[in-house]
This record gives C-alpha cells, sequence and structure tokens, in this order.
C-alpha cells in the first residue's frame, strides 16, 4: 500500500471498486463467469502491484498501462468485435449500466482525499481540471428521465454518454501525465503516485475499464434500440 496513506482511504476504495464490479454484475443478468473474471482479474493485480513491479516509471510504456490497462482494452476489442462478445453485449442491461456511473461520485470524493494525503495532484481533482464528477451526478437523472419515465430521445442520452466519456478521457489523459515517467507532462512536484500502489491500482486496470465499457455498451443499445 501507498506508504503513510489513511487505511480509511484505502478501504473507502476497496468498497468502491467491489461496488463497481456488483453493479456490473448485476447489468450482466448477474453472470456468474463474469463475476469470476472480475474477480480474478482484481486478485491478479492485487499480485502485481505488491510485487512493485508497477514501481519503475522509468520506462515506456508505464508498466501499469502494459499489464494493467491494455489487457482490458484488448478485452473490450474482442466483446465488441467477435459473436460471443456480441451476444453478451446484447445479454447487458442499459439502465444498470447507466446507474453504475453513480459510482464516480465517491471516487472523485477520494481523489479528493489522495490529493490532501500528497499522493496525487491537484489537477486530478475536482477542485482542479477533473470534472468526471459531473457524469456521476447526472447519472441518476439520466436513468430516471431516459428509462423510467421515457422522456428524453436516443439523442440526449447519446450526447450525455459521449460528454460522460469526454469527461472520462480527460482525467485519464491528465493522470497519465503526471505519472513520474518519461512521459510525464505536469504536476512535477507533487506526480500521480498512488495508481502505482494497492489498493488504488484498481482504478485504471478495472474501475475505469469498466465505467468506460459501459458507456460503449449503452452507446451500442441506443443505436440497436431506438
Amino acid at each position: 500500500m501507498l506508504p503513510n496513506l489513511p487505511l480509511y482511504i484505502s478501504m473507502a476504495f476497496i468498497l468502491i471498486t467491489f461496488l463497481t464490479v456488483y453493479l456490473f454484475y448485476r447489468a450482466t443478468q448477474n453472470s456468474k463467469m463474469t463475476l469470476v473474471i472480475l474477480l480474478g482479474w482484481l486478485a491478479i493485480q492485487i499480485i502485481i502491484t505488491f510485487s512493485g513491479f508497477y514501481h519503475n516509471t522509468q520506462v515506456l510504456p508505464p508498466r501499469i498501462f502494459l499489464t494493467g490497462v491494455f489487457p482490458t482494452i484488448v478485452m473490450t476489442f474482442a466483446l465488441f468485435l467477435t459473436k460471443q462478445g456480441k451476444q453478451f453485449l446484447d445479454s447487458l442491461d442499459a439502465k444498470a449500466l447507466t446507474i453504475l456511473h453513480t459510482i464516480r461520485i465517491p471516487v472523485e470524493i477520494v481523489l479528493l482525499w489522495l490529493f490532501l494525503q500528497g499522493a496525487i495532484p491537484e489537477i486530478m481533482t475536482f477542485e482542479g481540471r477533473n470534472f468526471d464528477i459531473l457524469a456521476g451526478l447526472t447519472a441518476p437523472l439520466i436513468y430516471y428521465f431516459g428509462f423510467v419515465k421515457n422522456k428524453l430521445s436516443r439523442n440526449a442520452m447519446l450526447i450525455w454518454n459521449f460528454v460522460s466519456i469526454a469527461l472520462l478521457l480527460n482525467i485519464v489523459i491528465t493522470a497519465t501525465l503526471c505519472i513520474e515517467s518519461p512521459i510525464q507532462q505536469f504536476a512535477f512536484d507533487q506526480p500521480n503516485r498512488a495508481i502505482l500502489y494497492f489498493p488504488m491500482s484498481w482504478l485504471p486496470t478495472c474501475v475505469v475499464p469498466v465505467v468506460m465499457f459501459s458507456h460503449f455498451a449503452t452507446i451500442r443499445w441506443l443505436f440497436k434500440s431506438f
């Protein structure tokens, strides 16, 4: 774990991660295979993180992208391009995928705590350049007016998903450029160190990929269902 980090921050993020997995599990119609894969992936990341593999930041690409992020990108492409993957996508509950985005609210609170502890820069919080919390705050509105009341058009829901993806990409790119590495561009006085340690390594390797995938799957559903 990150040295000198208060236990409540680590425990809070562990709970957030498991809540993210649970919400996605519910969106898959309680697919036990999906749950096993996600929990297995979290376990693999625990082993890699505690081995110190991610702590060497002077290589390209940063190791956390090589064994943490890249596999999730490959899996996403596989699901969208294969017959079995498309069948899985068709089984997902778009309503549950939309509610899942509320997880971004507690994530942003944890990021603020991490900044106050000196583990990430201010630029990565909603006090800096990170506005991703807006997606989390508006997700219940999209769920209620889009799915419960059917008051939102497909275009309105698509716009929300695309804007939310942009908000997520903004913080992902910012966080990447704040890591101590050859590509670092920001926050040299207080770099992004937290994601290289457990449990925050689960943020780029599980929570963010699940949130991003949920947007892509919902967009696909919107194009197919309207």
